[in-house]
């Protein structure tokens, strides 16, 4: 069971998701759609213009349903793994995400202070625009309720918000704990590209729902415990004889930035002249007692917030194929 939710949490980290078509409730609120390519071509300003270009007055409280998964004998979830394994579009049109439709969006820079090993935008004075999407597995959103906290990431490889990007962005995901937890903030955890996985209400409760999505998402993909970090360390990088990739990341905001909210998507808002700041650490070796060797090497400034429809239903994280042939480095 434990390992069913853990595959279950990282598929929905991977925005797995499906075409929207029966929640025009939602939809409804849409103003615009600002023609963003779907492909890899756009600046961090067209995409993040159009996350911004539908905000929502109040909170959307979005539920995962079965029906989503399968329906009418077609097996939606597993060619919707297979797609966001395949697509590296920061846009598609409208679509659900199946089993994490709840979160907020966040734009500001990711900063890279300290030598370190590795190579792309993992080293010292790289600077990066990022979009981040922070979430909660399932349908818990508020404080009092096991959340499973998400922290999906979105690199573009210049400071200019309108260069057009020629690469692939960089996309993470990280989690505090597969099986959720009773933080009362989001700002209390730690996410981690391989968390940790506890035995849930939740976990139980969803068991069926669970069962269903490690199925189609172990079909398309494999190793699904830990999500690489490759497509940071490559980023950039012209010569790709040279690259060395982390094998573990964690973020975690600063001290001193707790917000009492009964949502975490309040808790995440940002007020003018008031950013908020999450620590960047990496590792590559454990000690004997399996602790990680954590070295904090830069920081993520978000400095504005949105809660949208294309927030929640637009815009798209790739996944990061496994790969068996990484350099972690002499790893243990």
């Amino acid at each position: 069971m434990k390992l069913l939710f853990l595959i279950f949490i990282l598929l929905h980290l991977s925005s797995c998701s499906t075409t929207a078509k029966g929640n025009q409730a939602t939809l409804a609120h849409t103003k615009k759609i600002t023609p963003v390519k779907q492909s890899t071509e756009n600046s961090f300003q067209d995409v993040w213009m159009q996350v911004a270009s539908d905000p929502l007055s109040t909170l959307p409280q979005e539920t995962v349903s079965w029906g989503k998964l399968v329906s009418r004998g077609k097996n939606i979830i597993l060619k919707d793994s297979q797609r966001t394994l395949d697509a590296h579009a920061d846009i598609l049109h409208p679509f659900d995400k199946l089993a994490h439709p709840n979160g907020i969006c966040l734009k500001g820079t990711w900063e890279i202070y300290k030598e370190n090993r590795y190579s792309g935008y993992f080293k010292k004075r790289s600077k990066a625009r990022i979009i981040v999407r922070a979430s909660s597995a399932l349908s818990n959103t508020h404080s009092g309720e096991i959340r499973s906290f998400g922290f999906a990431g979105k690199l573009f490889p210049s400071l200019n918000p309108r260069q057009v990007n020629r690469e692939n962005s960089a996309n993470f995901f990280l989690i505090d704990d597969l099986g959720g937890t009773d933080a009362a903030h989001y700002t209390d955890v730690a996410l981690t590209n391989e968390p940790p996985a506890s035995i849930t209400s939740q976990v139980l409760k969803n068991a069926l729902y669970i069962l269903e999505l490690t199925h189609a998402f172990t079909k398309a993909d494999q190793h699904p415990g830990i999500r690489q970090l490759y497509e940071i360390s490559e980023l950039g990088e012209k010569n790709r004889s040279h690259i060395l990739t982390p094998r573990w990341m964690k973020v975690e905001a600063k001290k001193g930035q707790t917000v009492d909210a009964k949502d975490f998507r309040d808790e995440l808002r940002i007020a003018p002249k008031h950013p908020l700041i999450f620590t960047i650490s990496v590792a590559n070796k454990k000690d004997e007692e399996g602790k990680k060797a954590w070295q904090e090497i830069g920081t993520i400034t978000l400095d504005t917030s949105v809660v949208s429809t294309s927030c929640d239903h637009r815009l798209h994280f790739h996944h990061p194929r496994w790969r068996g042939d990484l350099d972690y480095g002499n790893l243990l």
